[in-house]
């Protein structure tokens, strides 16, 4: 689609109150799903993120990497299996997790940052303590044995002054989903749950969250049903009536947590549009669901 000259004034006229109401904020971008993978899109997503910045918006994104760990597991010959939505993580696997996301993955996103123009830099839970976690322990099905789920933590403290550091500095920080524990433990952490941990401790005011679906539907069939705002009080209904369920279950109860501990506003939006950071953040209408307080 070719826009006119007036079509491209008129979309720069209502993102300005949006910019002078968000300058000098924070944003934290989850990222993950298709937005990874198409090239196209990897590129839509960081000149959001770049753009944000230079109109005095703070972008911190926090990456995923499901499908390039996976790649690597099967070059390696090795299995993997996931319990409830959390990949069992031994300690080999645990070394591939954290090789391939904060060494290639993060590198790689930092990379695009500085070749589209942008200042990147790089971080995992590990730096600065900047991420401490323990050993989730799941428990048990009725009837059944506590799941081990290896090296896969949950959040015990986010120290974000390195973040505040960089960001400061004019830096966009990449941050891997990795965590440290109290004897130097590594720990795989759902990406979901770090994005909305940090924007908490950076008291963000806004937490977006990529997603491969169009947000969060009435009728999971019909695109044309998305919810555009949903309150936290009404979420446990959506969930017993199935319209929140599966994956994105965590992602609305991430959202919550963050709400609940001072962030502004949360999205889970459509990644697979171009352009979806924008559009969410500088027009009237977004392109997915907000959960509100």
């Amino acid at each position: 689609m070719v826009l006119t000259p007036l079509e491209k004034a008129t979309i720069l006229v209502e993102a300005l109150p949006y910019i002078r109401k968000f300058s000098g904020q924070t944003v934290v971008i989850k990222y993950g799903g298709r937005a990874m993978i198409s090239e196209e899109l990897k590129q839509g997503v960081i000149a959001d993120c770049i753009l944000l910045k230079l109109v005095g918006i703070h972008p911190v994104i926090v990456h995923g990497g499901g499908t390039a760990i996976e790649q690597m597991l099967k070059r390696l010959g090795k299995d993997w299996q996931f319990v409830r939505g959390q990949r069992v993580t031994d300690e080999e696997t645990m070394e591939v997790v954290e090789m391939v996301l904060a060494g290639r993955v993060n590198k790689e996103i930092v990379s695009l940052i500085n070749r589209l123009g942008g200042r990147g830099i790089g971080l995992s839970g590990k730096d600065a303590n900047l991420i401490e976690a323990r050993k989730l322990a799941l428990p048990a099905d009725q009837g059944g044995e506590p799941v081990d789920l290896g090296f896969v933590g949950e959040i015990t403290r986010v120290n974000p002054e390195i973040i505040e550091t960089v960001r400061g500095e004019g830096y966009i920080p990449v941050l891997a989903p990795i965590g440290v524990g109290k004897d130097g433990e590594t720990y795989n952490i759902n990406a979901d749950y770090v994005a909305g941990e940090v924007a908490a401790a950076l008291k963000a005011n806004k937490l977006v969250l990529l997603t491969d679906v169009e947000g969060i539907l009435e009728d999971r069939h019909d695109p044309e049903s998305l919810i555009s705002v949903i309150r936290t009080g009404a979420v446990p209904g959506y969930i017993e009536r199935g319209i929140i369920a599966g994956g994105m279950i965590p992602k609305v109860e991430c959202c919550v947590r963050a709400l609940s501990q001072g962030v502004g506003r949360t999205h889970i939006i459509d990644g697979r549009i171009l352009h979806s950071i924008l559009l969410e953040v500088f027009t009237d209408k977004g392109v997915g669901t907000m959960v509100v307080d």
